[in-house]
């Protein structure tokens, strides 16, 4: 049987008929849409004839949502055609190809329509027929075979993300955005279903897996076929929702054609902004899986999400915090928790699991105090941290950088609670032999040789310290940030320059201000205090009050920092801290912080106290501290024999030119 890549060739090859009315970039309008009919056109041809003779016996006689469910029934599909046509019969009249090709569309059950809608494809089938190469594209399309008997449901799905991948290289935009390679999906699945065989092998067990950020739906099929090859007696109802219509279309065909929902796979499948037009408000899963685009900027959506953080809080999806407006992953993790099922056995809830790939942003980034911190503090004080994956570079189509998988869960087994795992699986790849965008790896399966994906999965269950592997406790992550103050110090001094701006602003404050140039003398004195209190001195004996603006404007015109000055002290006997010299000490949570302070600060500013009122609490975690290996540089005497050789050859090169 020919493979994906063969019928992904062919259709691909379908692509060059479109050369001239449409741009390469806009190549996936028409294919996307016309694979995923000839699919359907297949998978529904063996019942046609029964379908067409069941219309014409109930037609007229049953409401239309009452007819649908009868011809799905003699279609043996959730979704039906009752038109006479058939994608081959089209070429019979080739004037009228577009007429009848888009009522053989509206032959569709509604939930076929929908998806032909959000493809748009009548709006394309009018511009081929202006192009003159609408029956064309309808013959080769006719030529390739893909009923499911030809083209099972897993070998379609790859078929759908081989084209996508495709189209998008020639859009440069970014494939990743609509899915993600498949052993990265293997991988995820493995991790979110490691600790659950005693309950997916319990006869009649039912679950929920939600991807909020579905794209065509790769993870949804995988998890799918992950319990059908592992706990055959499980039922796994998926469910997705995506942006983009046509990553929508595509995902709630493939659902469709395989029926893996009980009430028909496509309508679970649904369009929508997650993050304000949350299609599944309200309800819970016990996994949910997602891949959101990396660094994905919220602005758009900024006034939504900022409203509903204000005014519900932790009743709603964003109360732990909101991250800066150029990157939303954290948006999609906390939408997740929020359908989190809760742990309660007795009522047979067991609680969920989730695993979503992010870029190294939301590890770190922000200090504490920051909605990015915040975000990451709710999720470990609460201990649903269970482990991060490093991934290797170039692993996906979009972009070479590193990348992480999360797991996170309200159900830690008891081993793992108040712990979190890192494990460093940056260097479990194999190479490609040939590239595919930006991706130029991948994590080894068994048909590359080296199993590593299982190897992951075991080291991941085993929960050892090791050179790949390390287990925390949550408090590791956390620190507490300290603000520390050193003393403002001024140096008074007065100048004629500023009198005349000090008396542009006050000038009925003239005759203090001669008064007080005269007892203080032009000379620096370097204890504001001293000279602050003589003033005042003065003022009285002139019965004459300052206002606290004329005081500050006093102070800023005729004073300078200077580190020789005596330290200016305040009304409660506590110095005043200069906001130039303040700094901040990140002190690990399991370390004492006054002890922290006498042992690292004090030696190097003896002058310094700490504000314990502007303490923060902040969580981050770093790979790279905790994993890194230090690679010794090469001997001098190898970098010179080196440089030796490189000039040999270079005067021997040079000789020969010159020769």
């Amino acid at each position: 049987m020919p493979d994906h890549n063969y019928f992904a060739n062919l259709i691909w090859q379908i692509a060059d008929l479109l050369r001239g009315p449409y741009r390469p970039p806009q190549y996936e309008r028409v294919m996307l849409p016309m694979t995923v009919l000839r699919r359907f056109d297949c998978v529904l041809a063996p019942t046609k004839d029964h379908v067409l003779a069941e219309h014409r016996r109930y037609e007229g006689r049953l409401e239309n949502e009452a007819l649908d469910a009868v011809l799905n029934r003699a279609a043996g599909q959730p979704f039906h055609n009752r038109s006479p046509l058939s994608l081959e019969q089209l070429k019979g009249d080739p004037d009228n190809i577009d007429r009848h090709l888009v009522s053989y569309l509206n032959g569709f059950s509604q939930n076929v329509r929908d998806i032909f809608e959000s493809f748009e494809l009548t709006g394309e089938i009018e511009k081929m027929r202006e192009a003159n190469i609408l029956y064309l594209v309808v013959s080769k399309f006719c030529e390739v075979d893909l009923h499911p008997d030809s083209v099972p449901n897993e070998q379609m799905g790859l078929i759908f993300e081989n084209l996508i991948r495709r189209f998008n290289e020639l859009a440069n935009e970014t494939a990743g955005d609509h899915f993600t390679p498949r052993e990265v999906i293997r991988l995820m699945v493995n991790l979110l279903f490691i600790e659950d065989d005693h309950l997916l092998a319990t006869p009649g067990t039912a679950r929920k897996l939600l991807d909020p950020a579905c794209g065509t739906g790769g993870m949804l099929a995988e998890a799918q076929n992950y319990l059908r090859d592992h706990h055959p007696s499980a039922q796994l109802y998926v469910y997705g929702q995506d942006y983009n219509k046509r990553a929508y279309a595509t995902a709630a065909s493939d659902m469709l054609m395989k029926q893996i929902n009980h009430n028909g796979g496509g309508e679970n499948v649904r369009y929508g902004d997650s993050f304000t037009d949350d299609r599944f408000a309200g309800e819970s899963f016990d996994y949910l899986l997602a891949n959101p685009p990396f660094g994905v900027d919220w602005k758009k959506q900024q006034k939504e999400i900022q409203r509903e953080h204000d005014k519900l809080g932790f009743a709603g999806r964003f109360g732990a915090g909101l991250p800066r407006v150029n990157d939303g992953s954290l948006l999609f993790l906390q939408h997740m928790i929020r359908k989190f099922e809760p742990l309660l056995p007795a009522q047979r809830k067991h609680g969920s699991r989730l695993a979503i790939v992010f870029s190294g942003s939301p590890l770190f980034t922000g200090g504490a105090g920051s909605g990015e911190s915040d975000i990451r503090k709710w999720i470990i004080e609460n201990d649903w941290l269970e482990a991060i994956i490093a991934l290797p570079e170039q692993m996906f189509y979009n972009t070479g950088i590193g990348t992480y998988v999360w797991i996170v869960t309200n159900r830690k087994e008891e081993r793992r609670k108040g712990k979190i795992q890192l494990l460093d699986a940056r260097e479990f790849y194999v190479p490609l032999r040939r590239s595919l965008g930006d991706k130029r790896r991948k994590i080894g399966e068994q048909e590359d040789g080296r199993d590593q994906l299982s190897e992951i999965v075991r080291l991941y269950g085993r929960l050892e310290d090791g050179d790949t592997v390390k287990l925390f406790d949550n408090s590791d992550f956390g620190y507490t940030r300290v603000t520390v103050e050193r003393p403002l110090r001024l140096r008074c001094q007065m100048a004629d320059e500023a009198k005349a701006r000090f008396l542009a602003e006050c000038p009925h404050l003239l005759d203090d201000l001669q008064a007080i140039d005269q007892a203080l003398g032009r000379k620096p004195q370097r204890d504001w205090n001293a000279v602050w209190s003589r003033i005042q001195r003065l003022l009285a004996r002139n019965n004459s009050r300052w206002k606290a603006p004329e005081q500050r404007l006093f102070r800023n015109l005729f004073t300078q920092k200077d580190p020789e000055a005596e330290p200016v002290r305040q009304s409660n006997g506590g110095y005043e801290p200069d906001p130039d010299l303040r700094d901040f000490e990140n002190v690990p949570l399991k370390q004492d912080i006054d002890a922290y302070f006498e042992r690292e600060v004090l030696p190097h500013v003896p002058d310094a106290w700490m504000d314990r009122t502007r303490d923060k609490v902040g969580y981050e975690i770093s790979f790279n501290r905790h994993f890194y290996r230090y690679t010794p540089p090469r001997p001098l005497a190898e970098i010179d024999a080196d440089l030796k050789r490189a000039e040999e050859e270079f005067l021997r090169l040079l000789g020969e030119v010159t020769a």
